[in-house]
């Protein structure tokens, strides 16, 4: 039996607030993550995913309450990122109502971290983000990237995958930095590549513009699609993608 896909809003959360831009850059208010939280969970989203991407200490105070007040208001699982590097991190939004917590920087910054955090909490918590991008110095054409896509990180998106995987961790969000925002379509030969060596469900971020996009993500692999801008902008519902999904012969909750 194949195993449902699933369907992940994303909320990028700066100061309380949900924004959108692209490539990360000219981000638009698009609303209050609670409120937009349970409209996804009404509307048949299957998890969601919250990304601090103002991730200073303040900025992760505002998570954590964010976090409390979804929990307490949608019962779909909950993804958090933004500023996780350790133990503590994944602790204190675990106790906050996440059910699973992203890491990106901080495990590029220390890998032992993903070992550390799979040791003390499960693998089927940790989630690595991967903000990839087209880098034809590196050995796969893919290169890893920080800072919103504006900085690569030296490292080969494959390479990183790998031992990621290797080292525990749950689950890889991998999002198209070239693609982010711009709704012209996943990144298809990335979701290709990186399906042909990660062993974990993998999720497909950056470029959702049509249902067709979306099937084709999932034709490529994904084990879940990650989409913000088409739903919070109202351009999709989450009913017409599963509907297309399920149209083109997938499984779907």
């Amino acid at each position: 039996m194949s195993v449902a896909l699933r369907i992940i809003p994303c909320l990028d959360v700066h100061d309380g607030r949900v924004v959108k831009g692209v490539n990360f850059t000219n981000l638009r208010d698009a609303g209050d993550p609670v409120e937009l939280a349970a409209r996804y969970s009404a509307e048949g989203a299957d998890e969601l995913t919250f990304l601090d991407i103002s991730a200073s200490s303040d900025g992760r105070a505002t998570t954590r309450e964010m976090v409390a007040r979804c929990a307490e208001t949608v019962f779909i699982p909950l993804t958090v990122g933004g500023g996780v590097r350790s133990v503590a991190d994944v602790d204190l939004l675990l106790r906050s109502g996440a059910d699973k917590v992203g890491i990106n920087t901080g495990a590029l910054a220390r890998p032992s971290a993903i070992d550390e955090i799979a040791h003390a909490f499960g693998d089927q918590v940790l989630v690595l983000s991967v903000d990839a991008r087209r880098e034809p110095g590196m050995p796969s054409g893919f290169g890893v990237t920080t800072h919103g896509g504006r900085r690569s990180a030296g490292v080969d998106a494959l390479a990183w995958v790998r031992e990621a995987c290797d080292r525990g961790v749950g689950e890889i969000l991998l999002n198209s930095m070239d693609a982010d925002g711009t709704t012209g379509g996943f990144d298809i030969e990335m979701i290709t590549a990186v399906r042909a060596i990660a062993d974990v469900p993998l999720i497909a971020s950056g470029g959702a513009g049509t249902v067709e996009h979306f099937v084709a993500a999932a034709a490529a692999g994904a084990d879940a699609v990650l989409a913000a801008s088409v739903f919070h902008y109202g351009t999709l519902t989450i009913d017409q993608v599963k509907a297309g999904l399920r149209d083109a012969g997938f499984t779907v909750r």
